[in-house]
């Protein structure tokens, strides 16, 4: 397993899963889903999966390599078409017609195995034990997907205004104005970033000065 620490800032599961690819908007973005094992660490740290689960996955990947990296391939595909679904409802668009198609494919595969389980005083969806099916880590990502894009809070979703980060988040702030997907990451990384344009054009010969030369050039 990779050292890298996953980061839950989105405020829905199937936004932070989508959030496993970092830097999209960069040259090279950094998958951090980089085997079974990271996606099986991912689902576990989100709160999706039991330890139990968890652990009898890894041995059912471990015996079946080949398979487990299908089921990987497949978590990555998910993701991005999932990924587009949502940029296109934020924006305010109709999603590409195959990633429509991929993830009614991958949710229908998952609710099959969704049940009705008694809790203390409610009822709640729960899923069959199944913790031997390599696909276990999806179906609840899955069904905060369905979950979020038919319960009417798509206006919320947002992306980082950093144009290399692109994670996305609910913004769930009183007027809504969230930026950044972590204020300490993103955001002060534009602070920085402002602060020292400033302070470069201040200094002589810097941008200021440069204008100031020219238009005493002109008098």
């Amino acid at each position: 397993m990779s050292d890298y620490i996953f980061q839950f800032v989105a405020g829905r599961l199937c936004l932070d899963y989508l959030n496993t690819l970092g830097d999209r908007g960069a040259d090279s973005p950094s998958e951090h889903l980089t085997d079974y094992a990271e996606l099986i660490r991912w689902t576990l740290e989100a709160g999706a999966i039991h330890e139990d689960t968890a652990r009898a996955l890894l041995r059912e990947g471990r015996g079946h390599p080949a398979a487990s990296r299908r089921v990987l391939l497949r978590a990555r595909r998910v993701r991005e078409a999932m990924y587009g679904i949502f940029s296109a409802a934020r924006k305010k668009q109709r999603p590409a017609k195959l990633d429509l198609v991929l993830l009614n494919r991958e949710l229908g595969s998952a609710l099959a195995n969704a049940r009705i389980e008694v809790g203390d005083d409610a009822f709640q969806l729960g899923w069959t034990d199944a913790a031997a099916e390599l696909d276990r880590p999806l179906w609840p990502v899955l069904r905060s997907a369905a979950d979020l894009l038919a319960g009417g809070e798509l206006s919320r979703i947002k992306a980082c205004a950093s144009h290399s980060c692109e994670w996305v988040f609910m913004d769930e702030s009183r007027n809504r104005s969230r930026q950044w997907c972590q204020m300490e990451v993103c955001g002060n990384r534009a602070k920085a970033r402002r602060h020292y344009a400033r302070a470069r054009s201040s200094k002589p010969g810097g941008r200021r000065d440069s204008r100031q030369s020219r238009k005493e050039m002109k008098q």
